[in-house]
């Protein structure tokens, strides 16, 4: 599967659509073929750290010091659930 990789902070620049292997859900997760997503002010801000200079280290702290912990940025997306976790009763 594609995903726009974000493997350091910067500007659009760092971002790089790249084959990753398919994910396999957990126990208590849900995998979702998306159809359509979407980037927002928070994915641009995370991606650029622009957030004032007081809120940089909180920042890097809870997202990645050095990079991002999660390459893969964005939550916005609609899709169809293709395969689910052995605990998951309803969505």
């Amino acid at each position: 599967m594609k995903a726009a990789i974000c493997t350091r902070y910067g500007s659009p620049d760092v971002l790089h659509i790249t084959e990753v292997p398919r994910p396999v859900p957990k126990s208590n997760d849900l995998l979702i073929k998306v159809h359509a997503s979407a980037v927002h002010s928070g994915d641009r801000r995370m991606r650029s750290l622009d957030v004032p200079l007081l809120g940089k280290l909180p920042m890097r702290l809870a997202v990645g010091f050095k990079r991002p912990r999660q390459p893969i940025l964005g939550a916005v997306l609609a899709g169809e659930v293709v395969e689910v976790g052995q605990d998951v009763k309803q969505f």
